[in-house]
Parts: C-alpha cells; structure tokens; sequence
C-alpha cells in the first residue's frame, strides 16, 4: 500500500534545511527516489519508542513533536522540541543500529511528518539525479549543526551550580550576537530544562544578579554589563 503524499507542498519543503537548494520541481520528482511517506498524528501520539531502531528522518510538515527522556522510575523529561519545517532523528538515522534512547511524542493535533529513508539519501539513485547529491550534503550539515548544538549545550552545562551554569550560557549567548545586549530563544521555563536545573531555583539566581549588578533581565532579553570598560 502506498503512502499518502496529499498535501505535501514542495515549496514548503524546499524551505527546509534538507531541501536547501533544490527546486519545488526537482523536490517534487526525488520524492518516489527517496522513499518518502507521510503520516499524521494526535496530540499525544507517540511517534518513536525509546529502544526502537530509526532509519528514517523526519520532517515536521505541521504541528510540532517533543523529544522525551525517562529513568527507570519513569521521570520524564523534555530533551528537546521541534516544530514545523524542521528535522528531527538524523544522527539515528544514519546509525540505524543503534537503539533510540528517547521517545517522540507528537505536540499538537494535526501533527504530519514525512519521513525520508536515510538509505535513500546516503546510496545515489539509479537515476543519478544531479540534485541528489545536495540532499545528502544538506542531511551531513543538520547533524553537524546538531553536534554543534549538542556541544555547545554540554559546554553551558557544565559548570556544577544553577549560578555558573546560567552565566555560561549568557556568556555563550553574548558572543554568538556579539552584544552585551541580546535575547535568547527560551522562556524562563525552557531555559531551565535546557540547563537541567529547577525554575524557580533559576529565577532566584536570576534575581540575585541583578541585585548584584551582573545582569539585567526582562523575560527574554538580556543585558549583561560591559566588563572591558569599553
């Protein structure tokens, strides 16, 4: 039984990053190459199991999905999120052997995401289209991008208190717009998950900096003082 493609817009999916570069016509005709299947969820529907293998990648086409981690007392936290026009799943993707070690849980109701078989990206077409080898460039920068990221996100939480972890990251934040001044992508909420810390215990740090001078904050945007005296 064939996969249903009604509404996939090859536009849209030229927005994307896997598409980056590719025409809506050529995106259109790689779409039978690269097994290509969409599906549509509920809210609340689980996507991928922890423990299952992957071999697809998935782009959210609409609605959002959440990343979930659990311990084996069945604490659950959020990883991460993804919404419309993004990517989700490509390091396990391209390592097909290797378990998911989280669940994918569908955010909103409709939830539709086209899933692309990796192999069909990594493994050149029979009909060598010239734009195939774009989608397989475009697939390698996501999971650098990720790693990155991933990196990145190590780095701001690995100072041991709720203080140096969040200075880390403001740190980080300054240097990547190149201001003192900037906003950052997380409410208060979303902050505290990504450094892994509890929110109140966040906002009083928070509070405690700006008594102290060493920030100014108002909900997402930031003002840090210029300590070069420049």
């Amino acid at each position: 039984m064939g996969c249903d493609m009604r509404g996939v817009d090859p536009e849209f999916l030229c927005k994307t990053n896997l598409f980056q570069g590719v025409t809506p016509e050529e995106a259109t005709e790689m779409l039978g190459c690269l097994a290509a299947c969409q599906k549509s969820y509920a809210k609340g529907d689980l996507i991928w199991v922890e423990g299952s293998p992957v071999a697809s990648v998935g782009i959210i086409l609409e609605g959002g999905v959440r990343v979930e981690g659990a311990d084996v007392w069945g604490n659950a936290s959020v990883m991460g999120s993804f919404s419309a026009g993004e990517l989700f799943g490509e390091a396990f993707a391209a390592l097909p052997e290797e378990p998911l070690l989280t669940n994918v849980v569908a955010t909103t109701s409709p939830t539709r995401v086209l899933f692309i078989d990796v192999a069909h990206i990594t493994h050149s077409c029979p009909r060598a289209c010239p734009y195939h080898a774009q989608v397989a460039e475009n697939l390698l920068a996501s999971v650098a991008r990720k790693n990155v990221l991933l990196a990145r996100r190590i780095r701001d939480a690995a100072p041991k208190s709720i203080k140096g972890k969040l200075l880390a990251y403001l740190s980080t934040q300054s240097k990547l717009a190149g201001s003192h001044e900037f906003d950052i992508p997380f409410t208060r909420q979303q902050l505290a998950d990504y450094l892994g810390v509890d929110r109140c215990a966040l906002c009083s740090v928070i509070g405690e900096l700006e008594r102290e001078g060493k920030l100014t904050a108002s909900r997402r945007h930031f003002l840090l003082p210029d300590v070069t005296g420049r």
